[in-house]
């Protein structure tokens, strides 16, 4: 029952935000390339990997990069590395999220 619950919850949290339109996660691109000094070693210095298991981040849908945190954060996504970025998403403010989604869908 707690599964199913918890899938139901993920679905919720899902859906409504993708009716959230970017213009609202507004956030600062100069704070966000403060705060990612913790992204660059698996994403690079300007969000383009060297590593070609990791993910680029530069250019990528602002939306896309604010679910994602948010889901590393609430721990709904895993595989990969995603226990690496749950630990690095759990300390990431509302605030921080927007600010690093405005930085890399800015380059």
């Amino acid at each position: 029952m707690r599964k199913l619950l918890s899938k139901v919850c993920s679905v919720v949290l899902v859906v409504s935000t993708a009716f959230i339109s970017s213009d609202l996660i507004a956030g600062d691109a100069a704070a966000g390339k403060a705060k990612s000094g913790a992204c660059m070693g698996c994403h690079g210095a300007a969000g383009k990997s060297t590593i070609p298991t990791y993910p680029n981040l530069a250019g990528q849908n602002k939306m896309y990069l604010v679910n994602a945190l948010k889901a590393y954060k609430l721990k709904q996504r895993t595989g990969g590395m995603a226990v690496v970025m749950q630990g690095l998403a759990a300390n990431l403010s509302d605030t921080d999220i927007a600010n690093l989604a405005e930085y890399y869908s800015s380059l």
